[in-house]
């Protein structure tokens, strides 16, 4: 199968450390076509970040979703979700939304560990829209920067098994989300410390797209996720229209 894996930041570094960590996992047959926004933030850490990344996301759907059997959003604010599964009949994954169903089958409650303080509340936003209130048990914020992941954050290690620990204690939770895609490189490390299952969402929209192809479904276009109107769109956008 072709997997579309959608980084909605511009940081090319970090598109290529999320594609090894799907190819990681992806089954011999799948092949993944990496990509990012040809505009937007470099880094997402905050909601005007995620606004101008969602528009990423529906460029790059628009420009390559039409050969994919699948689609990976992989970064943790879901950006442009919706938009995408208007946009193409093939599953469109989120990786928070699949980390949430990853670490919902693995425990009865789980925290989230994630970069910036500030993007907590886009994580809580989430939890609800996905209806997961009643397991995901608190969501704590590193203060680590975006960019300071691009090399798969082995300097910033001890610093999320740190906030990992006590979000465990604190939280009386069973599991640990990693709240970011640049920190799918440390999930073994981490599990292997904590001694609890740790889930990187990039992993896990990875498996649960092939399982989707797999079983033959496709996005519904029934309903508000019938493909987009046809109309004009004007400015740097005209390519964009349908």
């Amino acid at each position: 199968m072709n997997l579309l894996l959608i980084n909605p930041n511009t940081s090319e570094v970090m598109t290529a450390g999320i594609a090894a960590a799907a190819r990681a996992v992806a089954f011999p047959g799948t092949t993944v076509h990496a990509t990012q926004p040809t505009f937007g933030p470099r880094s997402i850490e905050g909601h005007y970040d995620e606004a101008i990344a969602a528009a990423g996301v529906a460029e790059q759907v628009r420009l390559h979703g039409a050969g994919a059997d699948a689609v990976v959003i992989a970064c943790f604010g879901d950006p442009g979700l919706d938009a995408a599964r208007e946009a193409t009949s093939a599953p469109v994954i989120g990786i928070a939304e699949a980390a949430f169903h990853a670490a919902s089958f693995l425990a009865t409650g789980f925290s989230v560990v994630t970069t910036m303080t500030r993007t907590c509340v886009i994580a809580e936003h989430l939890v609800h829209r996905y209806g997961f209130e009643r397991r995901c048990r608190g969501i704590h914020g590193t203060d680590i920067p975006v960019l300071a992941l691009e090399d798969g954050g082995a300097g910033c290690v001890d610093q999320i098994e740190a906030a990992a620990r006590e979000a465990l204690a604190r939280d009386r939770s069973g599991a640990i989300v990693l709240g970011c895609a640049g920190m799918a490189a440390l999930c073994a490390t981490l599990s292997a410390r904590l001694g609890v299952p740790v889930i990187d969402g990039v992993a896990a929209a990875v498996k649960f797209a092939e399982g989707l192809v797999a079983l033959g479904l496709r996005t519904s276009a029934h309903g508000d996720y019938a493909r987009p109107l046809p109309k004009v769109y004007d400015g740097w956008a005209a390519p964009l229209g349908w």
